[in-house]
């Protein structure tokens, strides 16, 4: 079980008593039977048993039969049995089995011959290889291509034995002239993989020679061309490089889909030109709107996301037509087009763009989309970016998405509203326009948090006489007659805008989990603000209307608060505009009407719930405002909250641009560097491709392109000591962390006089880590080193180790020696990367992952946005929290952090911290997750660093 195998059969029915009834059966002359015996026997083999005793039954009843079967059951024996010693010599009772070999090497049946060759492919014994090289190299020529293709797999296995030249000297040679004649296409393949291999200077001329019709080759040819072309490439010069361009764009037409996917990514890693990337990105485009399978869709668009890190103003060009992949029903495929798109915006191309998300929206009012709602609130987020990005195609949008306020997808109504909010600010030519047509579409609004943001923005930006007017009777007219309910006679409390004979499809919902505010900390949430409380009557009755009415009845008082803000703001700016003081006073009075009948309803039993404290007084000072106006808090509540909102704008914009500068990395090249300048190279016979890939590397050349983005002083830091330096064997690692895998190049030295015989690195793993590689023995030199390269993959975002020893033999010592290893402990901090969301979908996510580690905060860092930052240090995280919202000194902060892993997962942090009398910090970090391994890593990480250390 602990031997490298080519074969894996699972068999869990097995016992070593089997071996007698196998036997019998070998030795019958039932062709069925033996069939059979020989599939039980290679089972047991498999899975660790041990047949010695079987060997000579089948060389004397097996090898003889002539069913094809049987024979190649026996091949199979052959392949997973033991062939060598102890010593490492091949066993004399192979000997036996040379001449079945090359009987079957010889045999008039295709089948056999075939199948014996494929076995040829396994063995790496050249004392059994070397009697039948005559017989494998004759097949070489034989009339049948299934037998000339497996021939030519023999041939390059036996050639890249240790000795393998020796055995076969003149192979490359022999198979060069097979290539040159032969026609089957795997035939092909395997020869020219072969020259690739073992010859490939030979493959290279072959392949230059025959460059013209490389187009017309079978596909798995050109997947070899494109692969060799790759390697000969990244290794040796670039004399050849034209050449290889111009094959590789002559593929980029072939009919297999395969071929062109290889050939786009080989094109852009050979050229940088402009033409050779354009030529790639179209083709990647043609994929994606060919290609059905969504998987395959996802590839393209990453492939075209890393063109568009390095090409930006090439990929510009094909905007258009990666957005004709949203025709995709996956939300995933829309999601990372539109995100691709949007990182491609130009103000030539962001029109169009526009127009074509315009048109995408009014497709999911149609209802027959699946996931609809969802699809449409991407489409609002992507085009609210494209407007605060590009403010002049504001304009042609708002209006539209304006209908989408009473969507019924709560969600997408809210990304409408705010993107409202914003443009309404920027855009001041629009604003008479976008405050009529909200208006005209408030009674449409059914979710309480699109009314609290419609509230604010009448109140805000409605400034003309005729504005205020209209937003005062549209609020009244949303809320209804008032007193907002009755007492009969019988003492029975009903709502007095309900006609007796009907009742308005109104449910309470009460629910008192917790929620988390915007600080971060918890807070109990009296009423559902997101319910829809539609009255059931049709719609353009008078009693539809009344939206504001209907969730205030359901117990929602925040928004009774933010309507009396709205209506003291709208009163006090009447009364600048209106020359009328009877109107002013008018208006005041219903103002003041509206929120006693509030005040009034909260404190009544008509709800199953009294109205919360911080409603009331917010309605109260309300009142109060009204009744002994200032001009100081007039000016605060005219135009300090609309100033605020500016300033609030213009830092997120400060904010995305300079992580936009920092995200440019500029690089340098060093002054000694060598550039060719093509403009005094000759030019004869260059395609205009060619030259503007010559020009391309020598601007990458002058501007550091080339140069490598790893400093050997951080290499140096990945370097751990395994042993001791006194310790016979020394061994460091350097680490490697990729995003899948972890590669340990670890250097063994031996600092003994003696050899070191069967010299091994075990290594052994905890956590999601997973050995790729069994580990080989080594015979080290006294005093001489080997470098040993062990593969780990890694399944998730969790801490995980990696412990094992070194064994060894000495000639004077028979017992094998152990040196222990260092433990190599592999951070999660390689695994995750600072990353944004939106406020809304951290608290979506906060609400629905399970797992949450607390952690309490033990510091002797005394102030609170040092401890922020050395945690956001220490953790490779980023802070959601705006920078304003930790400004000042008040001995409280709490801090949003999220981070994003290389395999998709979400980590959330919250930071509750408060400064004590004694000066030093209290409170908790807690950790929330999908899965248990990245919060409780997390958590472990940030227990170790918080104090205060490195």
């Amino acid at each position: 079980m602990e031997k490298p195998c080519s074969l894996l059969v699972h068999f869990d029915k097995g016992s070593a008593a089997m071996a007698n009834e196998i036997k019998a059966d070998l030795e019958g002359s039932d062709a069925g039977a033996k069939a059979d015996a020989m599939r039980r026997a290679i089972s047991l083999l498999l899975n660790g048993e041990t047949l010695p005793q079987l060997f000579i039954t089948i060389v004397r009843y097996v090898l003889p039969s002539e069913d094809h079967t049987v024979q190649k059951l026996l091949l199979l024996y052959l392949e997973i049995i033991d062939r060598r010693d102890p010593a490492g010599r091949a066993l004399p009772e192979m000997i036996l089995i040379c001449q079945n070999l090359r009987n079957n090497l010889q045999s008039p049946n295709e089948y056999i011959r075939g199948v014996t060759l494929r076995f040829l492919c396994r063995l790496s014994e050249p004392e059994v290889l070397e009697p039948l090289v005559p017989s494998v190299l004759a097949n070489l020529e034989h009339r049948h291509h299934f037998i000339r293709r497996h021939a030519v797999s023999a041939v390059s296995a036996i050639y890249r034995l240790p000795h393998g030249d020796q055995l076969i000297p003149d192979a490359p040679e022999l198979v060069e002239r097979l290539l040159a004649s032969e026609q089957d296409a795997s035939a092909r393949r395997n020869a020219f993989l072969m020259l690739c291999a073992c010859a490939q200077e030979r493959a290279v001329a072959y392949l230059l020679s025959n460059a013209d019709r490389v187009a017309e080759w079978p596909d798995l040819l050109q997947m070899a061309v494109v692969d060799l072309i790759r390697k000969v490439c990244r290794s040796q010069n670039r004399a050849n490089k034209g050449r290889y361009i111009t094959i590789i764009t002559s593929l980029l037409s072939a009919p297999s889909t395969a071929v062109v996917y290889e050939c786009a990514g080989a094109l852009v890693s050979l050229s940088s030109a402009p033409t050779a990337v354009r030529a790639a990105a179209n083709t990647y485009c043609q994929l994606l709107s060919s290609q059905s399978d969504n998987n395959v869709k996802l590839i393209l668009l990453d492939r075209l996301n890393e063109l568009r890190t390095s090409h930006r103003d090439v990929m510009v060009g094909v905007v258009m037509d990666v957005l004709r992949a949203l025709a995709s029903p996956n939300l995933d495929v829309k999601r990372k087009v539109l995100d691709l798109v949007l990182d491609l915006l130009t103000p030539r191309n962001v029109e169009e763009v526009v127009l074509y998300l315009k048109k995408e929206v009014v497709k999911t009012q149609a209802g027959d989309l699946e996931k609809g709602g969802e699809y449409r609130q991407m489409l609002v987020q992507a085009i609210h970016a494209c407007a605060v990005e590009y403010p002049e195609v504001a304009g042609s949008v708002v209006h539209l998405l304006m209908d989408f306020l009473g969507d019924t997808n709560v969600a997408a109504a809210v990304d409408v509203v705010l993107f409202v909010r914003e443009i309404i600010e920027t855009n001041p030519k629009l604003r008479v326009s976008m405050i009529q047509r909200l208006i005209d579409t408030f009674y449409q609004i059914r979710a309480s948090r699109v009314c609290s943001c419609a509230l604010w923005i009448l109140g805000e930006y409605s400034l003309s006489l005729s504005e205020v007017e209209s937003a005062i009777a549209t609020i009244k007219q949303c809320l209804g007659d008032l007193p907002f309910y009755t007492v009969s006679d019988e003492g029975e409390t009903t709502d007095s805008a309900k006609p007796a004979q009907s009742m308005v499809n109104s449910v309470t919902v009460s629910s008192r989990r917790p929620v988390v505010l915007a600080d971060g900390t918890y807070a109990t949430q009296s009423a559902a603000t997101e319910t829809i409380s539609t009255p059931s009557v049709a719609p353009g009755s008078l009693a539809s209307t009344l939206n504001l009415r209907s969730l205030i009845l359901s117990g929602d008082f925040f928004l009774a608060a933010v309507v009396a803000c709205t209506l003291t703001k709208l009163v006090l700016r009447l009364e600048e505009v209106q020359p009328s003081k009877v109107e002013s006073n008018k208006a005041c009075t219903g103002a003041l009407l509206i929120m006693t009948s509030i005040l009034q309803l909260g404190q009544s039993s008509y709800l199953p719930h009294p109205i919360d404290n911080d409603s009331y007084d917010r309605i109260v000072l309300c009142v109060r405002l009204l009744c002994n106006t200032g001009d100081d808090v007039r000016k605060i509540w005219l135009q300090s909250c609309r100033q605020s909102f500016a300033k609030m704008l213009a830092e997120k914009q400060f904010r995305e641009t300079e992580e936009m500068k920092a995200k440019a990395q500029i690089s340098h090249a060093q002054p000694d560097d060598l550039i060719d300048f093509y403009h005094l190279k000759s030019r004869r016979g260059m395609s205009q491709l060619e030259l503007e890939d010559e020009v391309h590397d020598d601007l990458k050349a002058a501007t550091g392109g080339f140069t490598k983005d790893a400093d050997d002083a951080n290499k140096l830091n990945r370097i751990l000591q395994l042993t001791g330096f006194s310790d016979p064997v020394y061994a460091e690692a350097f680490v490697t962390v990729h995003h899948y895998d972890i590669v340990l190049d670890v250097t063994v030295i031996n600092r003994t006089k003696e050899t070191l015989q069967n010299l091994c690195l075990e290594l052994a793993t905890m956590g999601d880590l997973k050995l790729v590689d069994r580990p080989q023995n080594y015979t080290l030199a006294p005093e001489s080193s080997k470098q040993i390269r062990a593969n780990i993959k890694v399944s998730s975002t969790e801490t995980g180790v990696i412990f094992g020893n070194i064994v060894y033999e000495t000639s004077n010592v028979m017992e094998r020696s152990v040196v222990v290893l260092n433990d190599i402990h592999i951070d999660i901090m390689d695994y995750i990367s600072p990353a944004t969301c939106a406020d809304v979908t951290f608290r979506n996510m906060w609400a629905e992952f399970e797992w949450e580690n607390k952690v309490a905060v033990n510091t002797v860092i005394q102030d609170e946005k040092e401890f922020l930052n050395h945690i956001i240090k220490s953790t490779n995280m980023k802070c959601l929290t705006p920078p304003s919202a930790l400004d000042g000194e008040c001995g409280f902060l709490a801090a949003n952090l999220y981070a994003k892993s290389v395999f998709g997962e979400d980590a959330l942090v919250n930071i509750s911290i408060e400064k004590q009398q004694d000066g030093k910090l209290s409170g908790y970090i807690r950790i929330r997750s999908k899965t248990q391994g990245i919060a409780l890593s997390l958590g472990d990480k940030i227990t170790l660093k918080q104090k205060g250390g490195s």
